[in-house]
């Protein structure tokens, strides 16, 4: 892979500081200051048309005037120079800037029309800027101090990316006292350019940094934060603050950031599918930063408490309960070992009360008893300093012990003075430590959810239907003639038939409009019915006395229909009434009432709601979200979550429900989301579910007018499958060979496929000996995020079994226009047009993407791939560091 595009901004080898005077208050004189203190090693140019020196060196007019073209342009001069100044940076070849300056998007409309010349202004001559309204960025590695913040920041491997300067600057006077340091400090203001996805991207590449700190107001591009989220979370660990999680403080950031702050429930969602970590506080955020720089990994939530204090070992046990940590249940051989070592009056179980008067070999056997058992996932030791207690002897033996194992231990030294020396070995040894136990839990929480959302991550859904195919033409038709009458509000009738069209079993639904047409409807549906009142502007149809159940007669229909009219003219004279819709009254003893919908998200696009369903919806708030598109195994988590859940299973008298039935709607939902964009709000309550199945009763659907794209699936923040792209052709001895993009049950087929290949062609295709794929690399191939790569396979029906023959695959490069690929065909079907084929429809699959090159690398020994590329198109030359290799690349 070439180097990240962004590379010069973050490491830039010189300087300039636009504004730059030896005013003590001055924003670009700290900015100087700070890079001539920090020990940066690279060329700094101070820039002010209004001094001939700055601090003893030569200063320059503008940036025409400058001896060389620095990498990076520095701006911090009052918001209406920013433009004419980005236009002289443009001009002299400058493509790298931050823009430090307030005075923009958010203090009101006049901001945001500069904010806009500023932006226009850089794309125009290909300027990426990190800002406006920002801290700036730093590089301790390099000495790059390019912020106005007094204090040293020390270079690590975490990375703090914040839309909130001062944030940046409580974490970096925070991490100074407690030695942690940073690959890279970015205050991204607002944003008006880079944003979040582009420089999660980056540093997902940037080999400095190993985890990471998010602190986020607000998201501007949905789907580009969110693959840049999985893709990184997937190697890298990353923990969040998102602030905003209420009504009135998501107003606050958006007045503060001038960002659009999603639905927090819908956040949530978003970072469980991205798997990531979510704290709630700066303290937290802190905290998961000291365990992120101790590289400590728990594989679970398993947490065992060695402690000599019983009264802090309960507190930390109920906290950790709280938090959804497991106890770990030690086992039977652990306890055994603990009997021979511990004295008999100790807690026999966890927490680990080995008494007031433990000493370091009794700290030393107790946790190395808990790290070698197959139940735990990590430990947390505590002291409290007794009478004879040796604090410091004791944080030996822990440091000891813990490096014996893998699984992560974290300590807590309560106390001061007698405990201090303790905590120093703690930090010598990059071992987590802290003061009190609520903390220390919290963080093993945080990274241990971290490892549960890794799981959601990498949950990649398969083809929409892979039984039943929708009907997604006609629903689209049912959308379109509404939109075309200028309705929002689908009618039962309509809502029902989406639903249909979808495959999601529905009562038969009909609509009278006289009570004439209700008693002959009534009778064709047979007794008993119920009826409901028709009307686009009654959400709640029983607050309006709107519903009748049980109607077992012609006359009784009748009756109900003309009171049914007058009660709802008599509570809602305003509403628009057209009929009452007449339903088989569907007797089914065991059934449950569940909700299942979905509303659009401004900012992250759709979520699916799964919850408790019936008329007290609103008071029981027993819902759960998750994003599009659904698998089982996220559909049953999204079940799970809820309260409803442990009534689905056999119940007092009623029998379990068939969750293969609930769980099938769910998908169809998913189906739905995907394929109609015009969806804003669906409501499907209630769903009644029981052992014979699941069947919709009632559905509210509201749509909105969508203005097309060529990406059909813009409007989520996950790319579902691409089941459009399947593709049938035939090869020259008539075999039937489908193309389909790969999906992630692809992984027994693609690690057969390899070891099937010959050694010559996996050399030539991975460069390298492979005799078979790793779990990690089998899944890095098949669980693919369609937004950023795509892999094509080429399948046929052989001996009654699918075999590939072929794959593939592109992966688009960090500047996002460009794309790198690799072609490998088994052995045995070569030179039967297959690479040919797959590589058309490939490069077919990059231009509908936006795509405008494709490239790879070749060994120069692959002939027969050097011969297909220029039969393709592509042009060749060598590669200037490697003369083993061509690189290959043609436009697309």
């Amino acid at each position: 892979m070439s180097q990240h595009y962004l590379h010069p901004l973050f490491n830039a080898r010189s300087v300039a500081v636009f504004g730059a005077s030896e005013r003590e208050d001055s924003v670009a004189g700290t900015l100087f200051r700070n890079l001539r203190k920090s020990g940066y090693g690279g060329q700094v140019f101070p820039v002010n048309p209004k001094h001939e020196t700055v601090f003893g060196e030569r200063c320059y007019a503008s940036a025409g005037e400058l001896p060389a073209v620095p990498e990076l342009a520095l701006i911090a001069t009052p918001a209406p120079t920013i433009a004419p100044i980005m236009e002289q940076c443009g001009q002299r070849g400058i493509r790298h800037a931050v823009v430090l300056s307030a005075g923009f998007r958010e203090v009101g409309a006049q901001g945001a029309a500069l904010e806009a010349v500023v932006t226009r202004t850089a794309k125009q001559y290909g300027i990426r800027f990190i800002g406006p309204n920002c801290l700036g960025i730093q590089r301790p590695a390099i000495g790059l101090n390019a912020t106005f913040s007094q204090g040293t920041t020390l270079n690590g491997d975490l990375a703090l990316v914040s839309q909130s300067g001062a944030i940046c600057t409580a974490m970096m006077d925070w991490a100074e006292t407690n030695g942690i340091g940073f690959s890279s400090v970015i205050s991204t203001g607002a944003s008006a350019d880079l944003d979040f996805g582009e420089i999660l991207d980056y540093l997902a590449y940037d080999t400095q940094t190993r985890g990471i700190l998010l602190y986020i107001e607000g998201i501007r591009d949905a789907r580009r934060f969110m693959s840049a989220l999985r893709a990184t979370a997937r190697f890298k660990p990353i923990v969040m603050v998102k602030v905003g999680r209420h009504a009135t403080g998501a107003k606050a950031a958006q007045s503060h950031t001038g960002a659009l702050v999603g639905s927090d429930a819908v956040f949530d969602a978003l970072v469980r599918r991205a798997g990531v970590v979510r704290v709630n506080t700066i303290v937290q955020l802190f905290a998961s930063a000291r365990a992120l720089s101790s590289h400590i990994r728990p594989s679970g939530n398993r947490l065992a408490i060695v402690t000599n204090g019983g009264g802090p070992g309960v507190m930390a046990t109920d906290l950790a309960v709280d938090l959804g940590v497991r106890m770990a249940e030690l086992s039977p051989a652990t306890l055994d070992a603990l009997d021979a070592v511990l004295p008999a009056n100790w807690s026999h179980g966890n927490p680990l009360d080995i008494i007031g008067d433990a000493a370091a070999g009794r700290y030393r056997a107790a946790v190395g008893a808990c790290l070698a058992d197959d139940n735990v996932d990590g430990v947390l030791v505590m002291l409290t300093p007794q009478a004879m207690t040796r604090p410091t002897e004791v944080a030996e033996a822990v440091v000891e012990v813990a490096k014996t194992s893998h699984k992560p231990v974290l300590t807590c030294w309560m106390g001061e003075a007698q405990v201090h020396a303790g905590r120093r070995l703690f930090k010598q040894a990059g071992i987590p430590y802290f003061t009190t136990p609520e903390p220390a839990v919290e963080v093993f929480s945080f990274l241990s959810a971290f490892y549960e959302n890794q799981r959601q991550s990498m949950q990649t859904p398969g083809p929409l239907s892979q039984q039943t195919e929708p009907d997604a033409e006609g629903a689209r038709l049912i959308v379109e003639s509404a939109l075309a009458q200028g309705r929002h509000l689908l009618n039962e009738v309509e809502s029902k038939a989406l639903l249909a069209a979808f495959r999601i079993p529905i009562a038969p639904t009909l609509i009278a409009r006289s009570p004439m047409e209700a008693m002959l409807m009534a009778q064709q549906i047979g007794f008993p019915v119920v009826m409901k009142i028709n009307s686009p502007d009654i959400t709640h149809k029983s607050d309006v006395n709107g519903v009748r159940l049980g109607l077992s007669s012609g006359q009784a229909v009748r009756s109900a229909f003309s009171e049914m009219l007058a009660d709802v003219k008599r509570l809602r004279p305003d509403a628009t009434l057209d009929g009452i819709v007449i339903e088989p009254m569907v007797m089914r003893p065991h059934a449950r009432e569940v909700l299942l919908g979905m509303i659009s998200d401004p900012v992250l696009g759709p979520v699916i709601v799964f919850g408790a369903g019936g008329v007290d919806v609103e008071a029981l708030q027993d819902r759960a979200v998750t994003l599009p598109p659904l698998n089982r195994y996220l559909a049953h988590d999204l079940i799970r979550r809820t309260r409803v859940a442990t009534l689905l299973g056999a119940f007092r008298n009623r029998p379990p429900v068939d969750m293969d039935a609930l769980e099938n709607v769910l998908l169809r939902l998913s189906e739905m989301v995907c394929e109609l964009p015009w969806l804003a709000e669906l409501d499907i309550n209630p769903l009644l579910v029981d052992e014979r199945g699941a069947l919709a009763l009632d559905a509210r659907i509201v749509i909105a007018p969508r203005v097309p794209t060529a990406d059909r699936y813009g409007h989520m923040a996950i790319h579902p499958y691409p089941a459009h792209l399947l593709t049938y052709w035939q090869l020259p001895n008539g075999n039937d060979v489908v193309i389909r993009p790969i999906r992630p049950e692809d992984a027994e087929l693609t690690q057969k496929f390899v070891r099937s290949l010959s050694e010559e062609t996996k050399y030539f295709r991975f460069m390298d000996a492979v005799s078979e794929l790793s779990p990690a690399m089998l899944a890095r191939l098949t669980q693919i995020d369609y937004t950023r790569e795509m892999a094509l396979l080429a399948l046929a029906e052989i001996d009654g079994g699918e075999v590939e023959l072929g794959v593939a695959r592109y992966a688009i490069n960090p500047d996002g226009e460009s794309c790198e690929f690799a072609l490998v065909v088994d052995d045995v079907w070569q030179k039967q047009g297959i690479g040919h084929k797959l590589m058309d429809v490939l490069m077919d699959v990059a231009r509908s993407m936006g795509l405008k090159t494709m490239e790879g690398e070749v060994l120069k020994t692959n002939r027969p791939m050097l011969k297909l590329a220029a039969g393709l198109g592509f042009r060749s030359e060598p590669h200037p560091e490697d003369d083993t290799v061509q690189r290959i690349a043609r436009t697309l």
